[in-house]
């Protein structure tokens, strides 16, 4: 009888992952496997940082490291990493570099990364499930009594208000993004307040900070000049949230991320019930 054909294995086999979404979805997806390499930043799943060899910062990289491994693709994310991406295509390396900055995208970045690794069916069912995850939270912020509004800084010095899906989850949690037109930007520097004293005028209830490779210090930020005026600082509505599940766009942002937020604002609205 003859030997059924084995089933070809689709996609990159030998994937460096230089930002830690990429990996999170891998290893949801059960395709952990073809990671060969991965970011030193990367703390989901903690497997990860056992298992796999850590070759890149966020704005550097290790590329003899990285070549060693003998990729045959590498994922990253916006232009704050494309000197990586280019050095590694002069040495023929095939690179994705993502750019999706909004909850859709997200969801739709889960997708793409299943369909290239032969993971599609997968990578759907995942993406529906963090869709029903964040739909459940917005039910729940619906029957809030009255929704705060949230100043989110991703950096203090200079003050960096925060990018797209953090504002969308904020929304989804029941608050309002303070800073909306600044949020639709998709660089940092498009998103510095030139006047920190604006965030006086627009009088948030509740401060999220999340600055990205240092602790939060919330003592420091309600000491700065005026903002005692602020009802945020007024009410010690001052509350850090972990970098790692908020500021990268991936899966932990629409799950820890956005619950860490949605538990902030409830609290905040049974404060005043």
């Amino acid at each position: 009888m003859a030997q059924a054909d084995a089933v070809p294995v689709s996609g990159p086999q030998r994937i460096v992952c230089l930002t830690e979404e990429p990996t999170e979805v891998l290893y949801a997806l059960g395709e952990q496997h073809r990671i060969v390499g991965i970011s030193g930043f990367t703390v989901r799943p903690p497997r990860a940082r056992r298992e796999k060899p850590k070759v890149s910062a966020f704005t550097s990289a290790r590329i003899d490291e990285i070549l060693k491994l003998e990729p045959d693709f590498v994922i990253g994310f916006s232009d704050i990493q494309a000197d990586i991406a280019s050095e590694l295509i002069r040495r023929g390396v095939e690179v994705w570099i993502s750019n999706h900055r909004s909850v859709e995208g997200i969801l739709d970045y889960v997708r793409r990364l299943g369909a290239l690794v032969g993971a599609a069916e997968r990578a759907n069912a995942y993406a529906d499930e963090l869709r029903r995850g964040l739909d459940a939270i917005a039910r729940e912020a619906a029957a809030l009594p009255r929704r705060p509004r949230v100043y989110f800084e991703e950096w203090d010095d200079p003050p960096i208000t925060g990018i797209r899906w953090v504002a969308e989850l904020v929304r989804i949690a029941g608050g309002d993004d303070v800073f909306p037109e600044l949020a639709a930007e998709p660089l940092a520097k498009a998103r510095i307040l030139a006047d920190a004293s604006e965030v006086v005028r627009r009088a948030p209830d509740i401060v999220l900070g999340s600055w990205c490779g240092k602790k939060f210090r919330a003592e420091k930020v309600a000491a700065r000049p005026g903002w005692s005026a602020i009802p945020a600082v007024r009410d010690g509505e001052l509350h850090e949230i972990k970098s790692p599940i908020i500021l990268q766009p991936g899966p932990a942002a629409l799950t820890d991320g956005v619950r860490e937020i949605a538990r902030i604002v409830h609290a905040w609205a049974a404060r005043r019930a």
